[in-house]
C-alpha cells in the first residue's frame, strides 16, 4: 500500500474553537465572538492504494469556496472561518499529479459533511462515497444549513451509501464498521464535533494509522482531551474523546487530524502518539504531496 497526505488549501479559524468556553449555547457564541484566530491550518486529505481499491478519506474544501454567496451571509460562524484556495489544490487535480485518476477511486469516506471535508466532493461522480445515516440527516435541508453544513453545494447526483454502525465493539469503541475483505480497515463512529462524525482505522503491520478527521484538532489537544468550541454535545464528545485515548493507550497508533499541521510528519515518520507504541515498523510507502499557498484568498462571509 501506498499512503498519500493532500493538502487541500488552509483554514483559519476562531482560537475558541479549538479547545471551546462555556456550556450549551454560550460555549458557540464564546467562539464567534472571539477576536484571536489561529495560524492558517492545513485541510488534509488522505488517499490509500489500497489492493482492494483506491480509497480517499474527506474530500477537502473547493475553490468555490473564495466566490462571493458561497458562504451563507446570515449565518453568525462563517464569519469565523478563513479559507485559502486555488483551483489547482482541489484533490482532483493533485490525484492526477500523482498519476491517479478521481474516477478509478473506489470508495470515499467522508468523516463528516463539513464543506472542508466535503467541498471536493464533485471530482466523485463515479465512486461510492459512505456517510453514516446520522451525519446525513442532520445536514440535509435547511435545517443542516443552520447547523453549519452546505447541503445547497452538494452535486446534483450525490447519494451516498448510508452507514448505520452496528453495535459491534472494536477495541475501545463500541459501534464499528469493517470496510474491506482483508478486514484491515475500519470505521469507527467518533460523534462529538459533529452527530455522526465517524474515523477511520488502517491496520499497517504491528502498529495502525487513524484518520481522525476532527475528533480534535491537534494530536496533543486529544492527549489533553480538550474540547472543542463548536460541539453541540459535550458530554458525547468527551466519551468519544475518551474512547480514543484508551485506544492510544492500548495500540500503537499514528494519530491524524485534518487540520493538525504536524500530522504529515507523523505519517511520514510513522510516529506514535504515546510511548507504548515507540517502536516504528515503516510499513506502506508513504509519499507527502503538499501545496502550499502563496497568496491568501479569504473566503467572504
Amino acid at each position: 500500500m501506498r499512503i498519500h497526505a493532500i493538502q487541500t488549501g488552509t483554514v483559519a479559524i476562531k482560537a475558541r474553537q479549538v479547545s471551546g468556553k462555556g456550556s450549551g449555547s454560550l460555549r458557540l457564541i464564546n467562539t464567534i465572538l472571539d477576536k484571536e484566530w489561529t495560524e492558517p491550518l492545513p485541510i488534509y486529505v488522505w488517499v490509500i492504494e489500497h489492493p482492494e481499491g483506491l480509497i480517499v478519506i474527506d474530500t477537502g474544501e473547493t475553490a468555490r469556496a473564495a466566490e462571493p454567496g458561497y458562504f451563507p451571509w446570515w449565518h453568525p460562524y462563517y464569519k469565523s472561518v478563513r479559507e485559502a484556495m486555488r483551483p489547482e489544490e482541489e484533490i482532483g487535480p493533485q490525484l492526477r499529479t500523482l498519476g491517479l485518476s478521481p474516477n478509478d477511486v473506489r470508495w470515499v469516506l467522508l468523516t463528516h459533511l463539513h464543506t472542508d471535508h466535503a467541498g471536493g466532493l464533485h471530482h466523485f461522480p463515479k465512486s461510492q462515497i459512505l456517510v453514516s445515516r446520522a451525519e446525513y440527516q442532520a445536514a440535509r435541508g435547511f435545517r443542516g444549513q443552520v447547523k453549519g453544513y452546505l447541503p445547497q453545494h452538494w452535486p446534483t447526483w450525490f447519494s451516498p451509501t448510508l452507514i448505520d454502525f452496528a453495535p459491534e465493539p472494536f477495541a475501545s469503541f463500541p459501534q464499528s464498521y469493517t470496510l474491506t475483505k482483508a478486514g484491515d480497515i475500519h470505521l469507527v463512529a467518533t460523534p462529538g464535533h459533529t452527530l455522526g462524525h465517524y474515523s477511520v482505522i488502517l491496520q499497517e503491520n504491528d502498529h495502525v494509522l487513524f484518520f481522525a478527521g476532527d475528533t480534535s484538532y491537534t494530536e496533543q489537544l486529544m492527549l489533553e482531551q480538550s474540547v472543542d468550541g463548536v460541539t453541540s454535545n459535550i458530554a458525547v464528545y468527551r466519551e468519544t474523546s475518551r474512547q480514543i485515548l484508551a485506544y492510544l493507550q492500548s495500540t500503537p497508533t499514528v494519530y491524524l487530524p485534518s487540520h493538525d499541521p504536524d500530522a504529515l510528519e507523523r505519517l511520514v515518520t510513522r510516529k506514535a502518539a504515546l510511548p507504548v507504541s515507540a517502536q516504528r515498523v515503516s510499513g506502506a510507502k508513504t509519499e507527502a504531496h503538499q501545496w502550499r499557498t502563496e497568496k491568501k484568498t479569504h473566503a467572504p462571509c
